[in-house]
């Protein structure tokens, strides 16, 4: 049995330009423990002041184009799920290159937690990870780092994907100006757009000051160049 958390009402009665999130959530009834992490060698403990923020979404049907065979990624991919843009996290950044991370022990994550937030982040390990290793940094509790972040990606709206897709010769920047222009205060220098090697859209990083505004991107961002071709996956 499924208590199905359906979201095609909603969608229906959005924008069109907003129904690049979760155009239908099921949470089964049964969910997996998350697995409690912390700070590793390869990621260490950071104590560093915030000065600025990136909200991460991730582009879910190229994800489940080559992650959605895993046993973990059934509930993002699979069971008549369906979803557009998927919140990735709410990352603190530092005021140069390094960011703070896993600045103090992460419990387990409730159930109420996870299920009031997997139709925007359908992972609960994802879920766990990143409070564990943002979350923390951010001096409050797991309730209120998703509150802020679900905050956040609901207020985003989406260009044409559909369209976008089928466009000849789309280049990173052209994708970031459609983006801008569906957000109004946000510029194409606010965002940053990665892909994976054959140019395919894999996440949007919006960057946000300390009031949770979206602000220029630093240089040291990273993400691809303005002028490079870009292709985005529609799905099945």
């Amino acid at each position: 049995m499924k208590l199905a958390l359906t979201l095609a009402a909603v969608v229906g009665a959005l924008p069109a330009a907003a129904s690049a999130q979760a155009y239908r959530c099921a949470i089964p009834q049964s969910l997996p423990d998350p697995r409690v992490e912390g700070p590793t060698v390869r990621e260490p403990r950071r104590i560093l002041p915030i000065g600025s923020y990136t909200l991460a979404i991730s582009w879910s049907p190229q994800f489940c184009k080559t992650a959605g065979d895993r046993p973990n990624s059934q509930l993002q991919c699979g069971g008549g799920n369906g979803f557009g843009f998927t919140l990735h996290g709410l990352w603190p950044d530092g005021r140069g290159k390094e960011w703070p991370q896993y600045c103090r022990p992460a419990p387990a994550l409730s159930r109420e937690v996870i299920r009031a937030n997997l139709c925007s982040t359908p992972s609960v390990q994802l879920l766990q990870h990143e409070y564990a290793k943002h979350g923390t940094c951010m001096g409050i509790a797991p309730a209120a780092y998703f509150g802020q972040s679900t905050r956040l990606y609901g207020k985003l709206r989406y260009p044409d994907m559909d369209a976008l897709s089928r466009r000849r010769g789309l280049t990173v920047g052209q994708f970031a100006q459609a983006f801008a222009r569906a957000n109004p205060g946000l510029s194409p220098s606010g965002l940053r757009v990665t892909a994976d090697r054959q140019g395919w859209l894999d996440e949007v990083w919006i960057c946000l000051d300390t009031r949770f505004g979206y602000t220029r991107c630093p240089a040291h961002q990273g993400g691809r160049r303005t002028s490079e071709r870009l292709r985005i996956w529609r799905g099945r």
